[in-house]
């Protein structure tokens, strides 16, 4: 008799992280606010809520020996996201402190997972690897960028403005969570070869229990 089927799997885990991830990306793309008041309190927010949903989905979905990186994964974004949500500390230094460790430090830890996982042919490895390299390349960006950049420039007819670094970098997270929601979005939604074969095999075995002379 074969094992019951998961009823929470992998791709449901991404489908709840592309929402957290698409709940951020809205939130700064529709606020004209792009201080890191406002940066650090969207990134508390789905830093948490993505610590708990991974936690909880290591011990449902993840077998034992397999669940470190769902487990550290929550551990580095709960920590993230508690001094992203105290208030005091919602400055421009440390909004660049935190995000970029947190995407350096979560990146490199998707991505090992990612490429363990494809030495070992499980169908996620990609999906794994690909999100912890949208982390890198975050915190390599928000490097890149100078916190104190202060650059005023004008636009006819519309008036003269002021780009600023923790502009540019709260923006830079907004287009890390849109993308990341798109793509495991994608990914959650489409039927891994794995799933298809075992469907098939069970839609098999029971057209072989039904038919005359198929019971055991």
């Amino acid at each position: 008799m074969s094992a019951p089927a998961r009823t929470f799997t992998v791709r449901n885990v991404q489908l709840v992280r592309a929402l957290f991830a698409a709940a951020a990306a809205a939130m700064i793309t529709f606020s004209p606010d792009h201080s890191a008041a406002i940066g650090l309190s969207v990134f508390s927010g789905f830093a948490i809520a993505t610590a708990l949903v991974l936690a909880l989905s290591a011990w449902l979905v993840l077998p034992a020996g397999g669940r470190w990186p769902y487990v550290m994964l929550a551990a580095v974004d709960l920590l993230a996201g508690m001094a992203g949500g105290v208030p005091a500390w919602r400055t421009n230094d440390v909004f660049f402190g935190v995000v970029v460790a947190w995407g350096l430090i979560t990146g490199a830890i998707e991505l090992i997972a990612g490429l363990r996982a494809r030495r070992a042919g499980e169908q996620t490895a990609r999906d794994s690897i690909t999100v912890g390299a949208f982390g890198l390349i975050l915190g390599v960006a928000l490097l890149a960028i100078p916190a104190g950049l202060a650059q005023p420039y004008a636009i006819k007819d519309a008036g003269e403005f002021l780009l600023t670094g923790i502009i540019l970098g709260v923006g830079m997270f907004g287009g890390y969570a849109a993308i990341v929601a798109v793509f495991l979005g994608i990914a959650g939604l489409t039927p891994q070869r794995a799933d298809a074969i075992a469907r098939a095999s069970e839609n098999e075995r029971s057209a072989s229990e039904i038919a005359p002379g198929g019971e055991r």
